[in-house]
């Protein structure tokens, strides 16, 4: 420790004259702690429903979606569908076909997404948590025979008046390919097909797939929008352990650019775009915050040179420099700085924990409003360290220039 760093430190805690300075000095040290605690919450519940979100597209989004980068279809028995059933690191492989379609039930018109898939969707999805009633079958009951079945999003089917075992069936109409609408006959121009009830209907509590979305088999989506053969993504499941970053560089690499591969974050992209750019704005809003308390420091530091005036002209007297007294107390600066950004960082992780443990700030009074009762709260070792190191250049950046320019002119010169 050098004699700037010894000083400096024995300042930090020694007796002042005046007991005032103590005082200003413990509540620079606050200011800092407070304003770093709030950066520690913020961001850790903006993380917190970040996961929570990410954890409620995983039950409905497939690990890995693989799409065409030009066109919407290809077939079904493309090479790149073998290539992705024979790759060591995938389990599964889903083919699948999604469009538009209308939904006419008693008087109700509802355009809906239809989501045909084949029979191997069962092993991607969740079953037992996303099906309504639960269901401890393994398979998704999407085709018996001729018979076609539905699963309609929860509020769809509330949207159309639908029970989960609902009769008599779905009319379900999509626009034949290639023709014009004929005024004196419409429906002519609409493929129709007819769902009966699974005795199901799923819910995954995001309101772009409940709202929108029915699943059925892969062949009565082919046949409603004249797509025989055709698939418009595919869907895959990684083996135990794969690494999800590492399968889909190796997968675009081997399909090469005709395909687009997709993790779940990018197939929700807008999504995650939204949440990124508002904790960006929080926390440059908490820096602002943090930089306005930094300026407490600032008058700690001017009365203290006041009072150590004798001191600095000892210092003075035994060679040190302008500079180097300077030195001494932006460096004291940054002591409280950081002594101020520990205390906020250990009380921000302790009241994120206790929040995880005990959920004490809740969401809302109301039951069943929200997703989850209290707020979701998940600290990440990263934000931990961008906070830590921007409270003391902050702080830094505040100090140094009055101390330079300003605090220590008239002692100096």
């Amino acid at each position: 420790m050098n004699y700037r760093a010894f000083i400096a430190w024995r300042y930090l805690f020694s007796k002042k004259s005046h007991h005032a300075i103590n005082i200003i000095s413990g509540i620079s040290a606050c200011g800092v702690a407070i304003a770093t605690l709030a950066m520690v919450c913020t961001l850790s519940v903006f993380n917190g429903f970040q996961s929570l979100v990410a954890d409620l597209f995983t039950d409905f989004d497939p690990e890995l979606k693989v799409t065409l980068a030009e066109g919407r279809t290809l077939k079904a028995n493309d090479p790149a569908v073998a290539q992705l059933r024979n790759h060591p690191d995938v389990e599964v492989v889903t083919l699948s076909l999604e469009d538009q379609a209308m939904v006419v039930r008693d008087g109700h018109q509802v355009v809906v997404t239809i989501k045909g898939v084949d029979d191997t969707y069962s092993q991607q999805m969740n079953l037992p948590h996303l099906l309504y009633p639960q269901t401890e079958e393994t398979e998704l009951p999407l085709h018996a025979d001729v018979l076609e079945y539905a699963i309609p999003g929860i509020q769809l089917a509330m949207q159309l008046g639908l029970r989960p075992d609902f009769d008599p069936s779905l009319l379900i109409y999509a626009p034949k390919r290639g023709e014009r609408v004929n005024m004196a006959n419409p429906m002519g121009s609409f493929s129709v097909d007819e769902l009966m009830s699974s005795g199901h209907v799923f819910q995954v509590k995001q309101s772009k797939y409940d709202a929108n979305y029915i699943i059925t088999s892969l062949a009565f989506a082919q046949r409603l929008f004249d797509r025989e053969n055709k698939i418009s993504q595919i869907e895959l499941r990684l083996r135990q352990g794969a690494g999800i970053r590492s399968v889909k560089r190796d997968i675009a690499r081997q399909l090469g650019p005709r395909f687009v591969v997709q993790d779940r974050y990018e197939q929700q992209s807008d999504v995650f775009r939204i949440m990124r750019i508002e904790k960006l704005i929080a926390y440059l809003f908490l820096t602002f915050i943090l930089l306005v308390a930094s300026f407490n420091i600032v008058g700690s530091l001017s009365m203290l040179m006041i009072d150590k005036r004798a001191d600095i002209q000892t210092l003075r007297n035994l060679g040190a420099t302008p500079g180097d007294v300077r030195r001494l107390f932006v460096l004291e600066g940054n002591m409280i700085s950081f002594f101020g950004a520990l205390i906020g960082i250990v009380i921000g992780v302790a009241l994120c924990w206790v929040q995880q443990q005990y959920g004490i700030i809740s969401m809302g009074r109301s039951e069943g409003s929200f997703i989850v009762e209290s707020y979701p709260v998940v600290v990440r070792a990263w934000d931990i360290v961008l906070i830590f190191f921007t409270v003391l250049a902050v702080s830094a950046l505040v100090v140094w220039y009055p101390v330079r320019r300003q605090i220590g002119k008239d002692i100096f010169e």
